[in-house]
């Protein structure tokens, strides 16, 4: 996790596998009638990429360029995009267990997707994606052309697990232009017990669920560790499992076979999405 500042003392943390380089701010372009939250552009290595006050968008005070201002340039949903912070301070190594989810109450922290504890001190981590949706929008729904009516509308029903409220959102409205009913999750804990909970109740998790849509990053237990405990319990590793995340690359996809899943597809393309779950859905309406 790279720990950086924004427009306070406080720490924030963002998973270094999102961050391509940490770069001092450099000169903006300016991009008329742009979102307030978007600075500029800026230009690197031939290409643009947009550049978004980080402080501001969280609701904080704006962060001041002529103060010695960092830009974190990062990939989320197959988009680089940068951030601009205040300070960076240090990469630290900790597990997904040490990583709680927030508080509840107002103000910034409906813009936490989780906390952790380091030195004693409380680490943020921001919902990107909230403000990544909030800033620069994009497509909620698949195209209409793209639903097959031959599985739409069978009363299915489909695990979803993340720690985004953003991003369960997403899911869901994909999944309800197609009659899908969802229970929705904020970690792999919370699922882990939920789905044991089935087995010793009796129930089957294929007959409960048609398929799991996981996110990746997550607080208390992460989507890989998820994943390899459901792929390793008898009653629960033939369900189908999908690990949907906001991370990109080769080292998720060499990580997705490992641990098991079934399929893994990168943050938020919903024609894609409803691509995949009606390709299982087809599957599971043959057994």
């Amino acid at each position: 996790m790279l720990l950086f500042k924004l427009a306070s003392r406080q720490r924030f943390g963002i998973n270094v596998f999102k961050v391509q380089e940490v770069i001092q701010c450099p000169p903006l372009t300016q991009i008329p009638n742009s979102h307030s939250v978007i600075c500029g552009v800026a230009h690197l290595r031939g290409k643009t990429i947009p550049v978004l006050d980080l402080s501001m968008a969280i609701g904080m005070r704006p962060l001041s360029r002529e103060e010695g201002c960092y830009v974190i340039v990062t990939e989320y949903n197959r988009s680089i995009q940068g951030f601009l912070v205040g300070s960076v301070d240090r990469i630290i190594n900790i597990g997904w267990e040490q990583v709680k989810a927030p508080p509840t109450g107002a103000g910034r922290e409906s813009y936490l997707t989780a906390v952790t504890e380091v030195e004693g001190e409380l680490i943020e981590v921001i919902d990107v994606e909230k403000v990544m949706k909030e800033v620069i929008g994009g497509r909620e729904e698949a195209a209409a052309e793209t639903i097959d009516q031959e599985v739409s509308g069978k009363n299915d029903h489909v695990l979803v697990v993340d720690d985004s409220s953003v991003a369960r959102n997403q899911v869901k409205r994909v999944c309800e232009q197609i009659g899908i009913e969802c229970t929705v999750l904020k970690d792999g804990l919370e699922a882990w017990e939920h789905l044991s909970q089935l087995v010793a109740d009796g129930i089957k998790i294929q007959e409960r669920y048609a398929m799991i849509i996981s996110d990746v990053e997550m607080p208390r237990m992460d989507g890989y560790t998820l994943a390899t405990k459901i792929k390793a319990d008898p009653a629960m590793r033939d369900i189908y499992l999908i690990l949907h995340t906001s991370l990109s690359g080769v080292f998720n996809t060499a990580m997705v076979q490992k641990v098991g899943a079934n399929e893994f597809l990168a943050k938020f393309d919903p024609d894609s999405l409803l691509a995949a779950i009606q390709k299982q859905l087809r599957s599971h309406h043959a057994l």
